[in-house]
């Protein structure tokens, strides 16, 4: 029996995977991402105000709306950072649900957890850091599942899809959130304000323009509208669609495990 030998390049794909336009080392990646959400968790929120002219408030409305959570219902909040999702999630849940606010970085944990406590969530609120590619929850643990702004940071995107459904309930529901493929008239413009505004407005604000320079370039790494519905599918995930926001800018994706 014949066996086709692994070229240089299947070898080198299987070992190394995207950094923004950089090409890295598999097991670099989380330390990379760490690196720079550890450098920005403060500014976190603010950035996004500033980077969006607070679009990302529109759009995070109208991904908690497609939740349609409702009362005793068990919510993760996957990447959710500083919590703005997860707040909103406790109060439609009641005592009655719970809801777990989840990130890998320990430093945008922190920032939620003291925003949330400021805020007055308690008592259906648990915290936990966690990676998105194995989730530590067991089977059908979950009525709904979001990911905002999250999904393009992760090494193994399909994986953290998978682990996902895994840990959905049959009838449940992931919304990922997240920057996508803006509609051809913007590009130009967009990619001028993408390269040059934002990593000077990272460095005036955060003290960090290589930070936002990654952003720019991760979202232009990241799969498009298609692409990404097309993986949710491969991981099991029924009744797959998405609404383009902004002209294709943002893009949620929905998906049902049935």
């Amino acid at each position: 029996m014949l066996v086709s030998p692994v070229t240089a390049a299947e070898r080198m794909s299987k070992e190394s995977t995207h950094f923004g336009y950089e090409t890295v080392p598999l097991q670099k990646k989380a330390g990379l991402v760490r690196e720079v959400f550890d450098s920005v968790a403060s500014r976190y929120d603010l950035m996004n105000d500033l980077m969006s002219g607070g679009l990302h408030r529109l759009w995070k409305r109208f991904t908690i709306e497609q939740a349609a959570v409702r009362k005793g219902h068990v919510v993760l909040d996957l990447a959710g950072g500083t919590g703005d999702l997860a707040r909103v999630f406790c109060d439609q849940v009641g005592q009655s649900g719970q809801v777990v606010l989840a990130d890998i970085n320990a430093s945008m944990l922190k920032e939620g957890r003291n925003r949330l406590i400021d805020s007055g969530v308690s008592g259906n609120l648990s915290i936990v850091q966690v990676d998105a590619e194995c989730l530590p929850f067991a089977g059908s643990s979950f009525d709904c599942i979001t990911m905002a702004f999250g999904l393009r940071n992760v090494t193994d995107k399909q994986a953290a899809l998978q682990s996902m459904y895994a840990v959905l309930k049959p009838g449940g529901k992931a919304l990922v959130l997240e920057f996508s493929r803006a509609d051809e008239a913007l590009r130009p413009v967009y990619d001028l304000y993408s390269f040059k505004v934002l990593p000077l407005l990272g460095k005036l604000v955060a003290g960090d323009a290589s930070s936002y320079r990654y952003l720019a370039e991760s979202i232009r790494m990241h799969p498009d509208q298609e692409t990404l519905k097309g993986m949710m599918q491969d991981a099991g995930f029924e009744r797959c669609r998405y609404h383009n926001l902004a002209g294709g800018v943002v893009a949620l994706h929905v998906g049902y495990r049935i």
